[in-house]
C-alpha cells in the first residue's frame, strides 16, 4: 500500500450512494468521514434513520482510534435514483444482490449521471461482466467489493469487468486509497472473488458442524475468535503457516501437515440442505448466543474490539494498521466551508 496516498485535487468532494442498507449506509459514513459531501437514495422509510444512526456508530468507532473528524462530509437524502447522481463522478451502489435489481438502478443512474461518472457496484460476488449487460457505457463500471463495517474495515476488492477500463479501475483504486481504504486489485474476475471464496469454504464446513450436532453457533465461533481468527487477524493465512514451519518455512510446513489434505476430514464439496429444520436450528442458537444485545449494541461491541486490534496494529506500523494514520488525516480537515453536519438536510 502506498502509505503516502492522500486526498488530492482529483478526489471528488461529493459522491452518491444509491442504497442504503447495512453496506450503503456504512459508505455513506466513511465517506463523509474523509470530508466527502454524500448525496443519497434509498426507497426505505427507515433510510434516513439507518444513515445516521450507522453515521453515529462510524464516529464512535473512529473515536475509539482518538481520531475525531472536525469537518465531516454532508449528507443530503433525495427523492429518487436520478436526483442522487445527477453532477456526481463518482457513483456507489449498494442495492440487493440481484442482477436484474442493479441493472435496473443503472438505467436510472445513466439516465442522470455524466458521462464520465464512475459507477461501482458493491456486490459481494457477481461478475463486472454480468453487471454490464444493457449498459449504454458498460466501460466505467467496477466492481468495489467491501467489508462489514465498511466505516471502519479497510478492505475493498476492486475488479474489472470485460468492459471496463484500465483508467477507470486506476480511478477507483485512488478513490479508495483516498478514504483511507486497502483497495485490492483481483486481477482474474471470477465470482465472489478472493474474500468471500475464503468464507464460503468455512462458512459451508460450519453449516455441517452445526447440522451434525457437532458443535453450536457459539462453539464455533469461539474456535475462531480465541484461536486462528487473532493470527488471520494480523499476518493472513500463508504467512502465519509459514511461521508454523518454524525454520524451515512454508516447504517444511507443507511437508509436515501436506498429507492431511488427503484426508476424509471436510465437507466442502458439499452442503447440508438448508431446510426449515437447520435454519430454524441455526437461529435458535444464534439468538441464545447474541439474544441479550440489538444490533446497535452488537455493532458497537464490535467496533470498540476491531478498535483495540487496529491501535495494537498501528503501534507496531503492521497489516491493517497502516491505514490508522490516513483515517488521522480526515480529523483536522476544513480547507472549503461546509455546512452543519448536526443539521438534517432538506429533501430535493
Amino acid at each position: 500500500m502506498d502509505d503516502t496516498a492522500v486526498p488530492s485535487a482529483a478526489t471528488p468532494t461529493s459522491a452518491a450512494v444509491v442504497g442504503c442498507g447495512v453496506i450503503g449506509a456504512g459508505w455513506a459514513a466513511r465517506m463523509r468521514l474523509a470530508g466527502i459531501d454524500v448525496h443519497a437514495f434509498d426507497p426505505s422509510p427507515a433510510a434516513r434513520r439507518i444513515l445516521d444512526e450507522v453515521f453515529g456508530n462510524a464516529v464512535a468507532a473512529w473515536a475509539d482510534l482518538d481520531i475525531v473528524v472536525e469537518s465531516p462530509g454532508s449528507l443530503t437524502l433525495h427523492d429518487s435514483v436520478e436526483l442522487a447522481v445527477a453532477d456526481q463522478a463518482w457513483i456507489q451502489e449498494s442495492v440487493p444482490e440481484n442482477p436484474a435489481t442493479k441493472r435496473a438502478t443503472y438505467e436510472g443512474i445513466e439516465a442522470s449521471a455524466p458521462i464520465d461518472a464512475l459507477i461501482a457496484s458493491s456486490t459481494s460476488g457477481i461478475k463486472a461482466t454480468d453487471l454490464q449487460q444493457g449498459m449504454q457505457h458498460p466501460e466505467r463500471l467496477v466492481v468495489a467489493h467491501p467489508f462489514n463495517p465498511v466505516y471502519f474495515l479497510p478492505l475493498v476488492e476492486i475488479c474489472a469487468g470485460e468492459a471496463t477500463t484500465e483508467e477507470v479501475s486506476e480511478r477507483a483504486m485512488a478513490w479508495y486509497r483516498s478514504i483511507a481504504m486497502y483497495p485490492l486489485r483481483i486481477r482474474v474476475e471470477i465470482d465472489a472473488f478472493i474474500a468471500d471464496r475464503l468464507l464460503e469454504a468455512v462458512w459451508r464446513e460450519s453449516l455441517w458442524l452445526v447440522h451434525d450436532g457437532v458443535a453450536t453457533t457459539e462453539e464455533i465461533d469461539d474456535a475462531i475468535r480465541y484461536g486462528f481468527g487473532l493470527r488471520w487477524a494480523q499476518m493472513g493465512l500463508f504467512e502465519t503457516y509459514r511461521i508454523a514451519g518454524g525454520e524451515g518455512g512454508m516447504a517444511h510446513f507443507i511437508g509436515q501437515f501436506g498429507e492431511a489434505l488427503s484426508w476424509p476430514w471436510t465437507k466442502l464439496m458439499d452442503t447440508p440442505e438448508l431446510d426449515d429444520a437447520l435454519v430454524a436450528k441455526i437461529a435458535a442458537q444464534s439468538d441464545a448466543q447474541s439474544g441479550d444485545y440489538d444490533l446497535r449494541e452488537l455493532e458497537r461491541i464490535r467496533d470498540r474490539n476491531l478498535a483495540t486490534i487496529l491501535a495494537g496494529l498501528e503501534a507496531n506500523d503492521w497489516g491493517a494498521g497502516k491505514v490508522v494514520k490516513l483515517m488521522r488525516g480526515f480529523e483536522h480537515r476544513s480547507d472549503r466551508a461546509r455546512p452543519d453536519p448536526t443539521q438534517p438536510n432538506a429533501r430535493r
